[in-house]
């Protein structure tokens, strides 16, 4: 993927808020991969982190201090040489996107951050991965998730994969803006959880199909990087987790799809380049 040298960034969209504590206590992280993997099955890509630390965000939460990126991220040749320049230029391409898709499109900000961060929907550990808080409508990515989705997980820490998983998140934008992402809840194979979250990896095949035509990218997305997407998207699906983790297969407990579904729903929003055909809610997924 090649931005666009002359597409102007949009820095305010990104906060880099650094590294900082969990006020609190916050979440409890167990130790080695299997911990890791444990907690990617039940947050990654979606789950807020106040399902697993009693739900709200504090009355006063703790916010770190920002660090302005637009020094030093300000056009499309900063995002091809600076990871953080990258994640504007991705998330400044999903909103002028979802903008033209979503009537009264609110944007949603994304938060940077290292170990550990404090949000609306509670406090969360880096080990989380990224997720989006419908309270507070960030966000919240620490960017050493990627290199356990390579060294944990299998798949390659990319451009593209990246991209992948900042769209998905911005698919739980979309269904926040559109009432959808009320229908998440449950485990199973057939339950809304695994639908919203295959609903989100539609959403980000559509903005792959469609981005080249915000501006910010210099030509259309190869081959290579839309296989670098469904590698990833397989990675996360929930029978490999489980398998990496060492248990069985068990789809009660799936909350995020398996990777043939991931791959499939990620597949039919790229060849459509249609939000409508992502409609994950009605009939077998």
């Amino acid at each position: 993927m090649d931005f666009d040298d002359q597409a102007q960034l949009d820095s305010s969209q990104v906060e880099n808020r650094g590294r900082g504590g969990i006020p609190g206590g916050g979440l409890a992280i167990g130790g080695g991969a299997a911990g890791i993997i444990a907690l990617i099955v039940a947050l990654v890509f979606g789950i807020n982190p106040g399902d697993i630390t009693g739900g709200g965000g504090s009355e006063n939460p703790a916010v770190q201090p920002s660090s302005d990126l637009g020094e030093k991220c300000k056009t499309g040749a900063d995002a091809d040489q600076d990871e953080q320049c990258r994640v504007v230029g991705v998330v400044n391409s999903l909103q002028d996107y979802w903008a033209t898709q979503v009537d009264g499109y609110q944007k949603a900000k994304t938060a940077l951050f290292e170990q550990g961060v404090q949000t609306e929907c509670g406090a969360a550990d880096s080990a989380v991965g990224p997720f989006y808080c419908p309270v507070d409508r960030y966000v919240y990515l620490d960017l050493s998730f990627f290199n356990q989705l390579e060294s944990q997980l299998g798949a390659a820490n990319t451009p593209f994969a990246q991209s992948y998983v900042i769209a998905h998140e911005y698919g739980h934008h979309v269904q926040n803006l559109t009432g959808t992402l009320e229908q998440s809840g449950g485990e199973g194979a057939d339950s809304g959880s695994v639908r919203v979250e295959l609903q989100a990896d539609c959403y980000a095949g559509v903005w792959a199909k469609n981005a080249v035509d915000t501006g910010f990218f210099a030509n259309a997305f190869t081959d290579k990087d839309i296989q670098e997407a469904l590698d990833a998207a397989s990675a996360v699906g929930d029978d490999s987790i489980q398998r990496k983790s060492g248990g069985q297969v068990n789809p009660d407990a799936f909350t995020h799809g398996t990777s043939e579904q991931r791959v499939t729903w990620f597949t039919n929003g790229y060849k459509s380049g249609d939000p409508a055909r992502c409609d994950t809610f009605s009939g077998s997924i």
